[in-house]
């Protein structure tokens, strides 16, 4: 997981940076969890990557959605369901950052 930490935005920049081909770059992320034609955007997120990692960190570091509405010229409350939404999916898909069970053998 050396770049889990990263938003995608920034996954993107260090992919240009590093020289991926832009056939690689440029592919359109899809889902895993779901058959129909759609983007990982348009499924989980809703949102373009580029605006939902300004979004996002707001709400991950733990910035008021007053604040977050402001800077991003943005309603207090559309800010507000943003975030709910995202403390959802966070709460919903929090099982896949679970560290492994492991079985202990032991005497």
């Amino acid at each position: 997981m050396p770049i889990g930490n990263l938003y995608k935005s920034q996954v993107y920049q260090l992919a240009n940076y590093l020289g991926v081909p832009k056939g690689i770059i440029d592919r359109t992320p899809t889902t895993d969890t779901y058959s129909a034609e759609q983007t990982q955007e348009e499924f989980f997120f809703q949102l373009p990557y580029g605006l939902m990692d300004r979004y996002w960190y707001g709400f991950e570091n733990g910035y008021s959605p007053e604040e977050v509405a402001e800077a991003m010229g943005e309603s207090k409350d559309q800010v507000i369901a943003l975030f709910r939404n995202f403390e959802r999916k966070r709460r919903t898909t929090e099982y896949l950052r679970m560290a492994p069970i492991r079985e202990y053998y032991g005497s």
